[in-house]
């Protein structure tokens, strides 16, 4: 399988992500159960990576849609797992299914844009112009105007920039969801309405 094919997989992955919020905006899980199934979806993830980073579990799904960087850290998936289920369980609806949302399409259709997949590296500026585009497509019909904006700003930023703490990638899976909630109950709580 070529690297492009497996990229294109890898965002697959990430897309399907959007069943979860899409079903609680369409009515078919409520919320509790939203909650549930990430907070569960979370715990077998960090079992998962903690098998998989410390006793050595060689699974080819692990060998084929994990990036470089993160053999020797906790994968994406997982990331964006236990983000978008800390976001779930802190937040309210309001703020939280747009966040996962931002998460699960603008991360993976700027992926595919994007040829940069250096951690080191910024994304080209017309990726980034198109991720805030998205971003505000989808923030503007869940979110007032007055959240929508700094809620793709910062979306874009988290998705253009890996940051090293400790030697460890801040992964935009986990960045993205959890900016985007802060920001935007930040921006409800204090920005005046427009």
């Amino acid at each position: 399988m070529t690297g492009t094919e497996i990229r294109y997989q890898r965002r697959l992955v990430h897309l399907s992500g959007a069943l979860v919020p899409i079903g609680y905006l369409a009515t078919v899980l409520s919320w509790r159960l939203v909650q549930y199934l990430l907070a569960i979806g979370a715990g077998l993830a960090v079992t998962l990576e903690v098998v998989r980073l410390y006793v050595g579990l060689d699974w080819v799904v692990f060998d084929r849609l994990t990036r470089d960087y993160e053999q020797t850290n906790p994968a994406g998936y997982a990331l964006a797992v236990v983000g978008s289920a800390l976001v779930v369980w802190v937040f309210e609806p309001l703020i939280a299914v747009p966040a996962l949302l931002l998460l699960t399409i603008v991360d993976p259709v700027s992926g595919v844009l994007s040829t940069v997949d250096d951690v080191d590296r910024w994304k080209p500026p017309w990726v980034m112009g198109v991720a805030f585009l998205l971003g505000l497509a989808i923030a503007v019909p869940l979110l007032p105007l007055r959240a929508a904006v700094p809620v793709a700003t910062v979306v874009v930023v988290a998705d253009a920039v890996k940051p090293r703490i400790w030697g460890f990638v801040i992964d935009d899976n986990v960045s993205i969801p959890v900016s985007a909630a802060v920001v935007g109950w930040l921006a409800l709580a204090y920005l005046p309405p427009l």
